[in-house]
């Protein structure tokens, strides 16, 4: 049993570091190790990615315990948390050591920044993190998601345990690609995770915080096909008709999905964002919150059904999938919106007998799909879709063919 807790008194300044465990409110689950850096009665909070179990704590001595009931594993595992824990007291030490030296006046805010600033040069979970605030200052929202993501996601294979950056190398990326892919993780979905990865080792190297050791040379790192996922007219149809007396929220998901198809396939989050000043003179304009690329929908009458359906007077907004008025912000509505949505639809898909999950991307296949059996040329289709790549860069530079785009879209849905 090792106490780690230190404390540090003189006549001008004190400051205390201690370790704390917060237990989970689930039964039976894992709770998280957190610091505490106190100076002149102020507290800041440090958390740590260190899970363990109630029994692993001695909150008398507050420690980790090492059970006589844990197998090796878990014994190995409490013992790199224990040093873990040891490493990082060393750290407040000197960081506190060299601000009591200085003779300056320092916060426990001060202490907490220093430590995570020295932390990040050495631990990845930290230098991850780093990355992902600066992501977030600077606007880029989707991207830090999506390293956020990833980064939960190799906390689970480290199973909470921080490792140093320059300790990454291919055997372990090779593990962890193993432990995706056990999980159920699909290919592609894997290989996300590893791009992400690759691009923050990639930085750390750029930074000479480790040499290129090229970790990711034996893992997958490309993108397979994706599985079809379009549905034919005549489901479009049954999707149309049904209707749902006892909930109402799936009628709600079932119309956002037909919009979807209505405008052309467009993406939920682009739906979630529309405003009523961008209908216009029968034409709804909007830019894809993806590509910034600015689309032009001639606005027809099932469209107006379903805005009429849920008209808001007092909203800004097209569709009720954003409420200012909530305390949470318009993103974390459109993301909570898109998980209900999307798992009212496959409720949806499963009572249709459909043998592919139903989601707001299917509409947006099925846009496609339908308008190619209808002989709508590529090139139409592309533009309707607003797709991001070489061919539809071109095609977006160039004026679009709004018009003929339209009269796609009226020919499909005059089909329903």
């Amino acid at each position: 049993m090792i106490n780690v807790e230190q404390t540090f008194n003189k006549t001008r300044y004190m400051a205390t570091i201690k370790v704390k465990f917060s237990a989970s409110q689930i039964c039976d689950a894992e709770g998280r190790i957190f610091y505490q850096i106190i100076h002149n009665r102020i507290v800041s909070r440090q958390s740590t990615t260190y899970r363990i179990y109630n029994n692993e704590w001695n909150d008398r001595t507050s420690s980790v315990f090492i059970p006589s009931t844990a197998d090796e594993e878990r014994k190995e595992y409490l013992l790199d948390i224990i040093e873990c824990i040891k490493r990082d007291i060393h750290i407040y030490n000197n960081i506190i050591a060299k601000c009591e030296d200085s003779r300056e006046l320092f916060t426990a805010n001060d202490v907490k920044k220093m430590f995570l600033s020295e932390e990040s040069n050495y631990k990845f979970f930290s230098f991850t993190k780093s990355i992902i605030d600066n992501l977030k200052e600077l606007g880029k929202i989707r991207c830090a998601e999506s390293y956020t993501s990833t980064l939960k996601s190799f906390e689970k294979f480290r199973r909470g345990k921080e490792i140093e950056i320059n300790s990454i190398d291919s055997d372990i990326i090779r593990k962890y690609e193993s432990f995706l892919r056990n999980k159920g993780v699909s290919p592609n979905s894997s290989s996300f995770y590893m791009r992400n990865l690759r691009a923050i080792y990639n930085r750390a190297v750029e930074k000479e915080l480790t040499t290129q050791k090229s970790p990711f040379k034996h893992v997958y790192t490309g993108i397979d096909k994706t599985v079809k996922r379009a549905v034919p007219l005549r489901t479009i149809r049954e999707i149309k008709k049904i209707e749902f007396v006892k909930n109402p929220k799936f009628n709600f998901a079932r119309d956002i999905f037909l919009f979807s198809f209505y405008t052309r396939g467009m993406s939920f989050v682009d739906i979630a964002y529309l405003k009523k000043k961008d209908l216009k003179n029968g034409i709804l304009a909007y830019r894809r919150r993806k590509t910034g690329q600015q689309l032009f929908i001639r606005w027809e009458k099932c469209m107006q059904e379903i805005v009429n359906k849920y008209y808001r007077p007092d909203s800004e907004y097209l569709l009720p999938i954003i409420d200012p008025s909530k305390e949470s912000d318009a993103r974390s509505q459109y993301i909570c919106s898109s998980h209900c949505i999307n798992r009212h639809l496959k409720s949806i898909g499963r009572e249709l007998g459909l043998s592919i999950p139903l989601t707001m991307y299917v509409a947006r296949h099925a846009w496609a799909s339908i308008a190619k059996s209808k002989n709508i040329p590529l090139s139409i289709i592309s533009e309707g879709l607003g797709h991001d790549s070489e061919k539809t860069t071109r095609i977006y530079l160039t004026s679009l063919d709004t018009i003929a785009v339209d009269k796609a879209n009226r020919l499909i849905l005059k089909s329903i």
